[in-house]
């Protein structure tokens, strides 16, 4: 069929074929579709919807546009963990070396900036000379060496879904969740790990904002992940605040280094050793959370993290004593009245920080590593008037910018407490 005749066709709530799938997927490949019906072909999907067996369709042509590498065959036990996206979610960068220093091999294939979130290989950028390109012999050199590879894939791993991947970003398309399940899969199915867990958000931050909606994305996830022949589960956490006290790439960088040396806020933490023990239960191996624990105390992890980091270019002046500075203009957010912090607007607060240069709003933007945000007091604190909520660090003064972020921060008479672990859905 012709690109009109298939865009026509989902226009109008039509199922696709598997053929037809495919065909869109060579075209993304291929540069047979275009821009154009390659954005308008995601716009129908995330409108109409792509049921069970479209979804798994398009995330086995995605998986199959290019390499596998298999890992598993080399490393039994390799291990692999991914967010669905959040505001000051830097889990990743402390739980890889925590697993690593542990005996478990990770590999994680990350992706860049999403709409308001982050992406890992964003925070990344913020250490001086670490390369993220990886292949598949490289990642073999790194878990031989430190049992743990962390980067952007080479084009030869799902092409399609790196094509995919910014349009989507560009044509609010984001949030759909068999589009979510297909770059997802396509990109951690194709390194090989064995076992692989989800940490699906949900919240005023999330791209899930209603935690129905994040339970469907983990049952997608973990259904067809099961049924490509993985061992899986998922959490659903929260997102209706930032997680921990930082927001921005060198700022969250910091926070992981200082959760890596056993300093970290404990809400960064639950979340690490809760993702820990689901891969530990689908290996069936004998490492408890007081050995996790133990390998923080006792700065293995931290070690691993040095060293790993080092191995992918990391310049080891700046490892020894990073360089952590932050933007120089400081707003502080202010409690209004008495009461209790009652809502954030998580999403708002992400979207601001790429307003402030701390993302991108297109694919060449440079990123301002510098730009962060502090989050002082927690859903369900009390707070004084006049106390510190939140405190931004700017590049320039901007007085609207510092306005429209303290109106994310709502006091109200009362709020409640969310736990950083909602439920958890394991493989059916």
């Amino acid at each position: 069929m012709l690109p009109y005749q298939t865009l026509d066709k989902k226009r109008l709530g039509h199922g696709l074929s598997e053929a037809e799938i495919r065909d869109v997927v060579r075209g993304a490949v291929d540069g047979s579709w275009s821009d154009a019906q390659l954005a308008a072909f995601l716009m129908a999907a995330a409108i109409r919807g792509l049921d069970e067996n479209e979804t798994q369709h398009l995330t086995l042509a995605m998986l199959e546009s290019g390499d596998q590498w298999e890992l598993r065959r080399e490393f039994p036990t390799l291990v692999d963990k991914h967010s669905t996206g959040g505001v000051g979610d830097k889990v990743s960068l402390v739980l890889a070396p925590l697993l690593a220093a542990c005996g478990l091999p990770v590999v994680m294939l990350t992706g860049r900036a999403l709409g308001h979130t982050a992406g890992t290989a964003d925070k990344l950028e913020a250490i001086p000379g670490l390369q993220q390109e990886l292949d598949r012999q490289r990642c073999l050199d790194l878990l031989e060496v430190h049992r743990m590879a962390i980067g952007v894939a080479t084009s030869n791993i799902a092409p399609a879904d790196r094509r995919i991947y910014g349009l989507r970003d560009q044509t609010a398309t984001v949030e759909s969740i068999s589009l979510i399940t297909a770059s997802i899969l396509s990109k951690k199915l194709a390194s090989g790990a064995g076992a692989l867990v989800f940490d699906v958000k949900t919240g005023s931050g999330a791209f899930m904002i209603k935690r129905q909606e994040a339970r469907a994305l983990a049952e997608m996830l973990v259904g067809v992940t099961a049924a490509m022949g993985r061992s899986t589960s998922a959490l659903v956490t929260d997102m209706s605040q930032p997680l921990g006290q930082w927001v921005g790439h060198l700022a969250e960088v910091r926070e992981a280094l200082e959760c890596l040396g056993n300093e970290g806020p404990t809400v960064v933490l639950e979340v690490t050793y809760a993702l820990a023990g689901e891969l530990v239960d689908h290996l069936g191996i004998d490492l408890t959370r007081d050995d996790l624990e133990a390998a923080i105390a006792a700065g293995r992890a931290r070690e691993t993290f040095d060293r790993w980091a080092a191995a992918q270019g990391a310049n080891a002046e700046w490892l020894a004593q990073p360089d952590l500075e932050l933007a120089p203009e400081e707003f502080v957010i202010e409690a209004p009245r008495d009461g209790t912090l009652a809502q954030v607007d998580t999403r708002d607060v992400g979207l601001l920080m790429v307003e402030a240069g701390a993302g991108r709003r297109l694919a060449t933007d440079a990123i301002d590593h510098g730009v962060a945000l502090r989050y002082r007091v927690r859903l369900g604190d009390v707070v004084g008037k006049g106390q510190e909520m939140a405190r931004l660090y700017l590049r320039r003064s901007d007085k609207d910018l510092h306005a429209r972020f303290a109106a994310c921060f709502h006091v109200a008479d009362s709020g409640q407490a969310v736990p950083p672990i909602l439920e958890r859905v394991g493989a059916p």
